[in-house]
């Protein structure tokens, strides 16, 4: 007759009808997930699982709208000063000393950050910020002196490097998983292109459309409250360096960390390249009459950096950052070259815009793993001062690579102009190899 298994009771029968054994399993059935949206694998899972935290999603929407003014203050200010002065002269020197005001005081505002804490120091230096746009869309509007124009847009170096912020969160929260890391990384540097991309364009628009003081009104509202949105989400803060539950109150400067230095050489080179390029281009545009067309060029360089951030942070790159980093700068030199073997081969605008979304596809790489290899340097709870140092490092290689762009391109020629990205990525290609540290100081993080 039939029995039951010992083991499963009530469960398996087990029973013979003819010459056929015959079992029936009578236990309960696990239902399996059905495959949806949340369960689905695919190229944007990781990117799922970031935003499956608590508080990212909040934190990355405030971060988006405080950058995107980023990229529209020098333009609404050029555009704002020179129509109402008459002088590019005169609105690239004041845009100038925006600059090294802002290399001078946001490692400082940084550093502060890193000891106090993101929502004590960024919101209020984010206000004084804001008065000096308003007071400079002021001066500009009621014909005050020329210094008062200086002024008022080196009061704007206050405003906290958010990006930075942001990253600095990412690490808090993913202390423990270098993958989840690295695509937060790729992420952060996809969102940097696209507010660099939209940033001037919007600017443009506002400044031509609606009148000339509306790209900085716009902006200063945006990054007011983007920073208020950003900072309101305190679960996610990392904790200050100098409250007792940080992980070390008394870390050194970043500068003296080991291989810290290079790095931010490498970014002053890096910067050289993205400055240069964008002056040359727009020289290259206005030769041939359609500089209208310059600032669409220049969003594909940044769209094409964009797409390969984002693919970046889906692969899982084998090997470390640092024997990683010169490969990447190596492949961007490769792809600088496109832009001046179209430049001069064809001299069409179309075969340039296509060679430049090509040759931004390895900026992103470069970019995400020197970001890493500055998170890995920077001391313990000098995070935001390290990741503000290479931004800055970014910044005055921007302003040397767009002077000297704009030197070639005046004395020589436009197309010529494009040897000096290349030059400068060939700079960075010697210093990411020459400037590997033998070991690094924080291997565990």
């Amino acid at each position: 007759m039939p029995q039951p298994p010992t083991d499963e009771p009530r469960r398996l029968l087990l029973t013979v009808t003819a010459d056929t054994l015959v079992a029936a399993d009578f236990a309960p059935r696990r239902r399996r997930p059905s495959p949806g949206p949340a369960g689905a694998a695919g190229p944007l899972t990781p990117y799922r699982r970031l935003f499956a935290l608590s508080g990212t999603r909040a934190f990355t929407v405030g971060s988006l709208v405080a950058r995107l003014p980023m990229g529209m203050f020098s333009v609404s200010a050029v555009v704002m000063i020179a129509g109402s002065r008459g002088s590019y002269a005169l609105a690239g020197a004041v845009t100038a000393t925006g600059l090294a005001a802002t290399a001078l005081l946001a490692p400082w505002t940084a550093r502060l950050i890193d000891r106090h804490g993101q929502a004590r120091v960024a919101v209020p230096a984010t206000v004084f910020a804001v008065l000096g746009s308003l007071a400079l869309v002021l001066c500009v509007r009621y014909g005050a002196p020329g210094w008062t124009l200086f002024l008022c847009y080196a009061a704007t170096a206050t405003t906290p490097n958010t990006g930075g912020m942001s990253r600095a969160r990412w690490t808090h929260l993913l202390r423990g998983d270098p993958a989840a890391r690295h695509t937060a990384n790729a992420f952060e540097q996809a969102a940097d292109e696209l507010c660099f991309m939209l940033g001037p364009i919007l600017a443009a628009l506002l400044c031509t459309a609606v009148f000339p003081e509306a790209g900085t009104l716009v902006g200063a509202v945006l990054l007011l409250a983007g920073v208020v949105v950003f900072t309101a989400q305190r679960s996610t803060e990392p904790p200050a360096s100098g409250c007792p539950t940080a992980a070390s109150s008394t870390a050194g400067s970043p500068l003296r960390a080991a291989g810290m230095r290079p790095l931010l050489v490498l970014c002053l080179a890096l910067g050289a390249v993205f400055g240069a390029m964008e002056v040359v281009t727009i020289a290259f545009a206005d030769v041939r009459g359609q500089q209208a067309a310059a600032g669409v060029v220049l969003a594909l360089q940044a769209a094409g950096s964009c797409a390969a951030g984002l693919l970046f942070g889906v692969l899982k790159p084998g090997g470390s950052a640092t024997r990683r980093l010169p490969w990447c700068v190596a492949a961007m030199t490769a792809l600088m070259t496109l832009p001046l073997l179209s430049a001069t081969l064809t001299g069409s605008l179309a075969a340039l815009a296509v060679a430049l979304l090509l040759a931004g596809m390895a900026t992103a790489p470069t970019m995400i793993t020197t970001m890493t290899l500055v998170q890995q340097r920077t001391p313990e709870g000098r995070l935001n001062e390290g990741m503000t140092l290479a931004v800055t490092g970014l910044l005055g290689g921007i302003a040397c690579g767009a002077a000297v762009g704009g030197r070639v391109t005046e004395q020589v020629s436009a197309t010529a102009g494009y040897w000096i990205p290349v030059a400068a990525s060939l700079t960075a290609v010697l210093i990411a190899v020459l400037g590997r540290p033998r070991a690094p100081r924080h291997p565990h993080r």
